[in-house]
């Protein structure tokens, strides 16, 4: 069954329209892009440029994606695969005293202490675990011309991942990257407000019933420039080509499927299943996340 049509689908579905348009009228800028991804690597900025991936090579002549030195491999931060014990992780937590914005409605999450330098293989961000409003991260541009943004560390796999199904006759439409929190309360506010009216619930209920549609702000990856969109914001997106290569080739670039369908992940993530939201972790953490079968809650032993 499709997802539901809510003001947040709506929202991010003409971000998507003029995405689209502003792509026909460039068609040529992107032709001479894909060959510059083949010919020259991938510009990490617009300031400097990078002939492979950390932690990922190009493509080889036989079209396979190798990993680079192990040892360098593993200097990288987003090789970083530490554990969370309890609660805390590498990136520390500090309980919230009350003054979320939505703590009448029962939300009390911990405020994790992030920075750009934090490694994302333990950023946990869900209903439990969010973000300080004041952070934002550094971006750079998810594909060259796309106007979708990421953190600037995860940007390059990002191109790399895209470059790569272009080769295989596939695109990854970058839909929804990073999304400031400010955007995130509306999106929420929206969502509450529909409750209220649809629903005829008070502002409590409703606020709750929000957080199972949209994500309360500071707990979605898309604040912290660590999740994309990809393509479409509908479960039908599960039986496309796009999909398919998605869950065959993800983890080389070190994206996982963030919100599963089956009843156990979805029971641990809070979150209904998103075939389009794909969540950066690190080659190393995805790979072995993938392999396992489990959700990046009980990876980090957070749940």
């Amino acid at each position: 069954m499709n997802k539901k049509i809510t003001p947040r689908v709506i929202k991010l579905i003409v971000i998507q329209s003029i995405i689209l348009i502003i792509a026909v009228t460039t068609v040529g800028a992107a032709v001479n892009v894909h060959n510059e991804y083949k010919e020259t690597g991938i510009k990490a900025n617009s300031q400097s440029e990078i002939t492979t991936i950390p932690g990922v090579s190009t493509t080889n002549n036989s079209g396979e994606v190798s990993k680079k030195d192990e040892t360098t491999a593993k200097s990288e931060a987003t090789a970083d695969t530490s554990k969370a014990t309890g609660n805390e992780t590498t990136t520390g937590k500090k309980q919230n005293t009350g003054n979320y914005e939505y703590s009448y409605a029962g939300f009390n999450p911990q405020i994790i202490n992030i920075s750009s330098s934090s490694p994302v293989s333990t950023i946990l961000l869900n209903g439990t675990h969010v973000m300080p409003k004041s952070y934002k991260p550094d971006l750079a541009e998810a594909v060259v011309g796309s106007g979708v943004y990421l953190d600037a560390r995860v940007a390059p796999y990002y191109r790399a991942m895209y470059a790569k199904a272009l080769e295989d006759g596939i695109e990854l439409t970058p839909i929804s990257g990073y999304r400031s929190y400010d955007l995130q309360t509306e999106l929420f506010e929206d969502q509450i407000r529909l409750e209220i009216d649809n629903n005829g619930l008070d502002r409590t209920k409703a606020t709750v019933a929000a957080a199972t549609e949209v994500m309360i702000p500071g707990g979605s990856e898309h604040n912290a420039g660590l999740a994309m969109d990809i393509c479409s914001l509908y479960e039908s997106f599960e039986d496309t080509d796009e999909a398919a290569w998605l869950r065959e080739n993800a983890a080389d670039f070190g994206f996982i499927l963030r919100y599963p369908k089956d009843a156990k992940s979805r029971a641990i993530t809070k979150v209904i299943y998103e075939p389009w939201h794909y969540r950066f972790v690190g080659v190393e953490a995805a790979k072995d996340i993938t392999a396992k079968g489990v959700t990046l809650e009980e990876y980090l032993n957070a749940n």
